[in-house]
């Protein structure tokens, strides 16, 4: 497993993190995903201060998975069962359209 150097952009500020390869793309989205939360935070003006702003980032991204991890079961039914009405509906409209199948 090889090391990168990969360079991040957050709020104006770069930064160059150490990672394998294979985490690159995922170091990418999450500094991202953080770049956008934190650029939310900071427009409001109800938090001031780059320190302050990345700590409620990092709490609502706390948050955001801590709320996945409880309700991954009940979303996980809900997204398979939503797949399963889209393929069986094509299914319908291709037997629809193709009377030999």
């Amino acid at each position: 497993m090889m090391n990168a150097s990969v360079n991040v952009n957050i709020l104006n500020k770069e930064y160059q993190i150490s990672c394998s390869k294979e985490e690159e793309e995922s170091l990418l989205a999450s500094a991202y995903m953080l770049h956008e939360n934190m650029e939310k935070i900071k427009i409001t003006g109800r938090v001031i201060g780059l320190d302050r702003i990345a700590v409620m980032a990092g709490l609502n991204l706390a948050h955001d998975l801590i709320s996945l991890r409880n309700n991954k079961s009940y979303d996980l039914n809900k997204n398979i069962s939503q797949i399963k009405d889209k393929v069986n509906a094509f299914l319908k409209e291709y037997r629809q359209l193709d009377p030999l199948v």
